[in-house]
């Protein structure tokens, strides 16, 4: 792909799904999702979009349709500037959601991208943020081979070390974080992405080095950018702040020195241990008032459990250590009362902490430098690169409350440092940290990656429909699901028959050659499409036309060889026979009682440098395919080719290797008699579980979604 021209300029999209996004006034602290991941990903858009060769920025994110949240989040498109606009895409269940309960409803996310993607073009670069639009951005990436940039802010394995320094039991940390769900979404990410934009040194060599696919050759630090605009030390003609109001209801003596800090109420960002600090430091109540913003709130009862215990517990020991008078806590602000507060922590000589256990980054500490507030910040990721670069202010370990203490009583003690710090800051963080500093950076790599990256071979997609002699499409597996009961399957000969506006795919394991065999044993009716080789093969109609397109990307990272020479050996697997492989995928039988766990065979691969989809079904089958290869992936090409909508395809299996075809907004069914890893997807929408096995099941589900009339998909939603 040549960089583009002036006349071809650069269309550039961003993925960031969760919280409450919007453009004007964003909610930033109303609660933990909602933070400062928001504000990152519209200003960085932003900042693209002003340059001459971008000649558009989207950021793609949730639609929200509920009462409880602002009706601004319903809004399908809404404009960030001249070049850049959000847009959101409607999945799962209208209400909001928490993060966490996010996972089970991306690839009906992924779905719909691409049906975006297939009405307004394909973008030259994807870029996911966090691990949800992490897995969703590099499963685009792969399908429609475009480069793919991915930024994690914050990192799972990162966030279990810390959360497990505490009190907390493993088995409640993974039920509440999804850590093993979000952690192999990661490795997804940094295994597929060409480029990974950091923020600072620490957060690549101690954290994305946790990670099997950590390459540090495509690691980039980039340092955000911060909107400065709002930002600047205290002036003589400055009005009195409608804030100086509010904190005089909680505060004693409003002159006092202000020890400020903002974060959202959770566990992470230690607002516990700043409240201890402060408590049972006599010098520091003397010297200064504590100020706390922590997000906004209407009624403590109807926050988020998890918040709301945050916010008590800090209640609790401001009443423990009886800081009436010395502590403020408002209940809610606007972004002019945040600046306002960074402004009269300066004129008072006062001090702004971020006490977090892990801070990725940290853009109130450089809100704080560009007011001229000196900084005391957690020892951990993004304040390193901060205070290294704008030398405003000291690090402590948070876990240290001594070191808390005495890093807070330095800076409102020592005149001469607290000048120096501030004025240090004013400048660093100008110099360092601006958004056209960033982009230019960004946009330099991207230049770069694109001069080398071919084409994507769905860029120039006819966008007519390619099977017009039926609107609907079932898709079903051969063995076991198509196969086993005699009856049911002349049944659903019959029914496919009579039906000539249902198009009929056979989705298997076995080789084209295999399958075809098999077909004709059975006397089935001629399938319009194979899918064969779990999803590494794809042949259309009577003559069996193979998708080169798809083949095309087969080869992609491929190894084979160093494969096979890795697993032959690995005790408990044992090769298929001949007629099981094929050039795209490597099939062994598996002895789960010997074999090594199927998390850490990837494990092995990813350590060993071999990127490669693992496939385990019924128990004891493991099928080992290009990275790009699956039956997922190869369903949504096809789809995507023929510009046929997921919503009116039935996929019917019962094993393993259907259920990348089985997630998304297809209609599933898993027959009766499925096998044991199936039990997975019982949680996730728009798919039915059939009672009956074989064919009489996939026949049931067809009665369930009503599939042969007019539509209808009872369980489009989870709760």
């Amino acid at each position: 792909m040549s960089i583009p021209s002036d006349d071809d300029q650069l269309k550039i999209t961003l993925i960031s799904l969760h919280g409450l996004i919007r453009v004007k006034d964003p909610e930033l602290g109303r609660d933990s999702d909602t933070g400062g991941q928001v504000k990152y990903v519209l200003e960085l858009a932003e900042a693209l979009a002003q340059d001459p060769s971008v000649g558009e920025v989207e950021l793609l994110t949730r639609q929200i349709i509920d009462n409880n949240v602002d009706a601004d989040y319903a809004q399908i498109e809404e404009p960030i500037s001249e070049k850049a606009k959000l847009i959101r895409i409607p999945f799962g269940p209208k209400r909001y959601l928490a993060k966490e309960s996010l996972w089970p409803y991306l690839d009906v996310f992924i779905d719909h991208a691409l049906a975006h993607f297939r009405r307004t073009g394909l973008p030259d670069i994807i870029h996911g943020h966090y691990a949800d639009a992490g897995f969703a951005g590099a499963q685009l990436a792969r399908l429609l081979r475009v480069p793919y940039v991915f930024t994690g802010h914050s990192l799972g394995r990162v966030k279990r070390q810390r959360l497990a320094m505490g009190n907390a039991k493993p088995e409640t940390l993974e039920k509440k974080y999804k850590f093993t769900i979000r952690n192999e979404a990661e490795e997804t990410a940094l295994e597929t992405a060409a480029l990974v934009v950091a923020s600072t040194n620490q957060e690549v060599e101690e954290q994305y080095a946790l990670y099997e696919h950590y390459i540090p050759e495509r690691m980039e630090v980039i340092p955000p950018g911060v909107d400065l605009t709002n930002f600047r030390p205290p002036e003589e003609e400055d009005q009195t702040p409608p804030m100086r109001a509010e904190l005089g209801r909680f505060l004693q003596d409003t002159d006092k020195p202000m020890i400020l800090a903002m974060a959202r109420p959770d566990e992470r960002k230690n607002l516990e241990m700043l409240v201890k600090v402060y408590g049972e430091s006599e010098a520091l109540q003397e010297k200064a008032n504590l100020v706390l913003l922590m997000g906004s709130r209407e009624d403590l009862r109807e926050m988020v459990p998890a918040q709301r215990n945050i916010l008590q517990q800090v209640l609790v020991l401001i009443d423990v250590y009886d800081l009436y008078g010395k502590v403020a806590y408002p209940k809610s602000h606007n972004s002019d009362d945040v600046a306002d507060l960074y402004r009269m922590a300066a004129s008072s000589q006062g001090v702004f902490v971020n006490p977090a256990m892990t801070e990725p980054f940290g853009l109130t500490l450089l809100e704080a430098a560009a007011s001229g507030v000196p900084i005391v910040a957690t020892n951990d990721g993004g304040p390193r690169d901060i205070v290294a670069n704008c030398q405003n202010g000291l690090l402590v370990d948070p876990f240290d409350q001594h070191e808390i203490e005495h890093g807070l009583l330095r800076v409102l003690t020592e005149s001469d440092h607290w000048e120096e710090w501030s004025q240090n800051g004013i400048r660093g963080a100008n110099e360092h940290y601006s958004w056209k500093h960033h982009a230019d950076r960004y946009l330099r790599d991207i230049r770069d990656l694109l001069a080398t990256t071919a084409e994507p071979a769905l860029a120039n997609v006819s966008r007519k429909q390619r099977l017009p002699e039926f609107d609907r499409l079932i898709i079903t597996d051969l063995d076991n699901t198509l196969t086993g009961d005699e009856a049911s399957l002349r049944e659903f000969e019959t029914m496919i028959e009579q039906n000539e506006h249902v198009g009929l795919g056979i989705a298997t394991g076995r080789r084209l050659d295999d399958a075809l065999k098999m077909v004709k044993e059975l006397n089935l009716p001629s399938p319009d499409l194979f899918i064969t080789s779990v999803g590494t093969e794809l042949h259309y109609g009577d003559s069996l036309t193979a998708d080169l397109s798809w083949r095309k990307q087969m080869g992609y990272q491929w190894k084979p060889d160093e494969i096979r020479e890795l697993l032959d050996q690995t005790a408990g697997l044992f090769p298929q026979g001949e007629n099981e492989q094929s050039e795209f995928k490597i099939s062994y039988e598996m002895d789960p009682e010997v074999a090594p766990e199927i998390n850490v065979l990837k494990r092995m691969l990813r350590e060993a440098g071999l990127r490669a989809n693992v496939v385990f079904s019924l128990g004891m089958y493991l099928d080992i395919l290009p990275v790009r290869g699956d039956s997922g992936l190869c369903m949504r090409h096809l789809l995507y080719r023929w510009g046929f909508p997921p919503e009116k395809v039935l996929v019917a299996g019962d094993s393993g290797n259907d259920i990348g075809m089985l997630k998304g907004h297809t209609l599933g069914v898993v027959v009766g008699n499925h096998s044991p890893e199936m039990e997975e997807l019982r949680k996730s929408p728009r798919i039915y579980f059939a009672d009956a096995p074989h064919a009489k099941g996939i026949l049931e589900g067809i009665d369930y979604y009503q599939f042969l009339n007019n539509i209808v998909i009872p369980n489009d939603r989870i709760e």
